[in-house]
């Protein structure tokens, strides 16, 4: 079936309703309604609890944190209105907005906030907890005033404020009761512009307004639909149609959004993921041969062609990547040595290497369209350069258990890197960091002790400066031994109706935008 008629053919499914909701409830029939795609259905909204994108992009804006961050990455006020550092860069003292409730009304106080990271996220949050393990102890010197005193200097503690790293959750609900089984992780209750409505599992969940919102006259709209649409013609066709009004970033397979772009009253933005900073590579399994070979791994990167790559499979949102740092984050540096596609020096590590012609596992990512394009692309490229590759086809399920199992020679992956290499970037080449169970950590098994102990200053280092040359020396020293053969910074496009205007108004995007948005 030609593309068109796929389109069509969604349209037509579609019918009368999209993901359950009534034509006349959509945006087109009722003003004060944003309709949003979420791809794939959340597995809750509890932000404590689950983290993965679906849930960040919905329940970031029920909840809140500390701080938001600006595109710059720069801390703004949010619940805390002010905040001050000691000399020695280990007392933190945060000044807390006043007047703030709860959804259900409740106020919100500092024991909250020593509640949600000393007790809650402590428990339910593995990313927030590592930070944690900085922190020597929380206190609430007032009921407006918390203090964070530190073991020693942490050079990004400023950037872990945001809700989906630290969200606050009601210490009045929670306390006293399994955090996993609380009945109110079905129906969430933040501080933030949207509250919850309702969830019709398979078709949509609702936000509404929070009419008594800290920060009044922020929320213009009544009410958000997020849809789920498991097909992604009919993804396509919701927008194409104007019955939805913003597909993030992924929603959409990347060959429709130059088309859906062009359309009447339709914009296109890749703002809003700079505090993520989402960088792809190519996983290679350091703990065997032949990839436990630098001349190996620097004849694979060698012979990839990231420049068509991000052409033909992205159609130009993705940015070749230079090493091991999204150019989004801090002390990001292209100072390093280069690996421009070169198939006669791929072929000369490659015989280097001793490679005796083994036959190596692909793994691709099984999220779309694009990356299988990219696979495809990859194993091209790798056959040209005399390196045997056989794909290994699998669901989403089985590539996090591939990856975690370390059961792969070659496999595709992408990270968030969070603003700091200390938050998002030193978890993926440090040596303490190599644990089955999870295919976000050091799944590559790269183990060197000069890595480890430069990754260890730049996190104790407050001195942006003494951060910055530390940062540039593990860059130098990773590109040298190509632990993985880093390939793009996406650049994910947001579609959306240019009536909709302040759809972006953060480093992260959608993720706490969309009880900000104004209707035009």
């Amino acid at each position: 079936m030609k593309r068109r008629n796929l389109i069509q053919a969604g349209s037509a499914a579609l019918g009368l309703s999209i993901a359950g909701v009534p034509l006349h409830s959509l945006a087109q029939g009722k003003k004060g309604v944003v309709n949003v795609l979420v791809q794939p259905e959340p597995p809750g909204l509890m932000m404590g609890i689950v983290q993965n994108g679906p849930t960040q992009l919905i329940a970031g804006n029920i909840y809140e944190g500390l701080l938001r961050y600006n595109e710059k990455l720069e801390p703004q006020p949010q619940l805390a209105t002010s905040w001050t550092v000691s000399a020695d860069s280990k007392t933190y003292v945060f000044k807390l907005k006043p007047n703030v409730k709860w959804h259900d009304g409740k106020p919100f106080s500092a024991d909250d906030v020593v509640f949600s990271c000393d007790v809650f996220l402590r428990k339910t949050h593995a990313r927030f907890r590592a930070s944690l393990a900085q922190v020597e102890s929380i206190k609430a010197l007032d009921p407006l005033t918390v203090e964070f005193k530190l073991k020693q200097p942490f050079g990004p503690f400023m950037g872990i404020f945001e809700n989906g790293t630290m969200p606050m959750v009601p210490k009045h609900i929670y306390e006293g009761t399994d955090f996993a089984t609380n009945p109110a992780n079905a129906t969430p209750i933040g501080t933030g512009p949207l509250k919850f409505k309702e969830w019709v599992k398979g078709s949509y969940i609702n936000l509404v307004a929070n009419e008594n919102y800290h920060q009044p006259g922020i929320v213009s709209v009544e009410s958000v639909y997020f849809h789920v649409i498991p097909d992604a013609a009919a993804r396509a066709a919701a927008f194409e149609s104007g019955k939805v009004d913003i597909a993030p970033g992924g929603t959409v397979e990347y060959f429709d959004v130059g088309r859906l772009a062009k359309l009447p009253g339709a914009a296109v933005t890749t703002k809003g993921w700079e505090f993520f900073a989402p960088h792809s590579w190519l996983w290679m399994n350091n703990r065997t041969a032949p990839m436990n070979n630098v001349k190996f791994r620097q004849a694979v990167w060698t012979a990839i062609d990231r420049e068509a790559m991000a052409k033909v499979a992205w159609y130009g949102y993705a940015k070749p990547a230079t090493g091991p740092f999204n150019s989004h984050i801090a002390y990001a540096s292209d100072d390093v040595a280069k690996y421009p596609r070169d198939l006669a020096k791929a072929k000369k590590l490659l015989s280097e290497s001793g490679y005796k012609g083994e036959t190596l596992r692909l793994l691709p990512l099984p999220y779309g369209e694009s990356w299988q394009r990219q696979a495809e692309i990859v194993r091209q490229n790798l056959t040209q350069a005399g390196i045997k590759v056989e794909m290994v086809a699998t669901d989403v399920a089985g590539w996090n258990q591939r990856n975690s199992e370390w059961d792969f020679d070659l496999a595709f992956t992408y990270v968030y890197q969070y603003g700091d290499p200390a938050l998002g970037v030193a978890r993926n080449y440090t040596s303490d960091n190599i644990a089955k169970g999870s295919p976000f950590n050091n799944v590559a098994g790269y183990v060197n002790p000069k890595v480890d102990e430069l990754f260890a200053a730049g996190a104790r280092e407050s001195d942006p400066a003494r951060r910055r040359a530390i940062y540039l020396e593990v860059q130098k020293l990773l590109v040298d031994e190509v632990p993985v053969a880093w390939l793009h910074e996406i650049n994910f496009p947001t579609l959306y109706r240019s009536k909709i205007q302040n759809v972006v108004s953060s480093g992260i995007g959608l993720n706490d935008s969309l009880g900000r948005v104004k209707l035009a």
